[in-house]
């Protein structure tokens, strides 16, 4: 009996924490931004701990749920400072990181990388929301790879060819521009070797994706030479094909393709 009445107890002061509401530290070194966020998440029922500084946002690092980090800070400190303490000292918080720029060094494979002008609240509060429900016991997976990808394809634009691969030509992620001209739907390339699959691509193009990978180079090229199936409709414009490096969602290098129309300009 009382066996039971203990049992009975534990499980309703587990269902009071789970009914609590998620504290979200905020670390922005703009007041303003965080004032701001700080009263959007608050309507959506959340606490919020607000800290300017690496040293301030370290000592709330026992108080939180969840931490928003912004990346860029000033005086040379950045959001990974307070990220990769919070990793040793609570590896289960999980971590969003804002920033203005692309860089995939900061953050792992585990975290929400938000980019700041394409991402907006929503974007902010459906990933808390995520993390939230992982929280009160529910799976979510953080696909990391498809959010950094889809923010570089925000960043190039919708009109571009865009495929990235890794150094054996194995699709990570193509865009709808791309899944359209090849007549496939986007989930259908993860994985595959475009290689395997395109069998009349030119055969150079194999060292010329490993070279961009291993050396980090860049490709241009201008001619069409059979990279992506690219179909031809006249002599007015060509492609404009474009092959760089990348840091994958696996630390890897891998090699973004872009391909562009260019209107064929007459030459001397």
């Amino acid at each position: 009996m009382d066996m039971h009445n203990e049992t009975s107890h534990e499980s309703e002061a587990s269902s009071q924490a789970l009914a609590e509401p998620i504290r979200v530290l905020l670390l922005d070194d703009h007041p303003e931004n965080l004032l701001l966020r700080s009263t959007i998440l608050r309507k959506y029922g959340y606490l919020t701990e607000t800290a300017t500084t690496v040293e301030e946002a370290n000592q709330l690092l026992d108080e939180i749920d969840i931490a928003v980090l912004d990346y860029h800070l000033g005086a040379g400190k950045f959001g990974t400072d307070v990220a990769e303490k919070l990793r040793q000292v609570r590896p289960e918080v999980p971590i969003i990181i804002l920033s203005a720029t692309l860089e995939r060094r900061f953050g792992g494979p585990e975290d929400m990388h938000l980019l700041k002008g394409y991402s907006s609240i929503d974007d902010l509060v459906s990933a808390l929301r995520s993390f939230e429900a992982k929280r009160r016991g529910k799976p979510v997976v953080v696909d990391a790879r498809e959010f950094f990808y889809s923010r570089i394809n925000m960043a190039v634009g919708d009109d571009v060819v865009l495929e990235i691969l890794d150094a054996d030509g194995n699709w990570q992620y193509v865009n709808e521009t791309s899944a359209r001209l090849h007549e496939c739907p986007r989930d259908w390339f993860l994985g595959r070797n475009m290689f395997d699959e395109m069998p009349d691509l030119a055969s150079d193009w194999r060292d010329i994706l490993r070279t961009v990978a291993v050396t980090r180079e860049t490709y241009i090229d201008r001619t069409y030479r059979g990279l992506l199936n690219l179909p031809r409709k006249g002599e007015a414009w060509v492609w404009n094909v474009l092959a760089f490096p990348i840091t994958l969602h696996t630390n890897e290098t891998g090699v973004v393709l872009t391909a562009r129309i260019l209107e064929r300009k007459t030459t001397l």
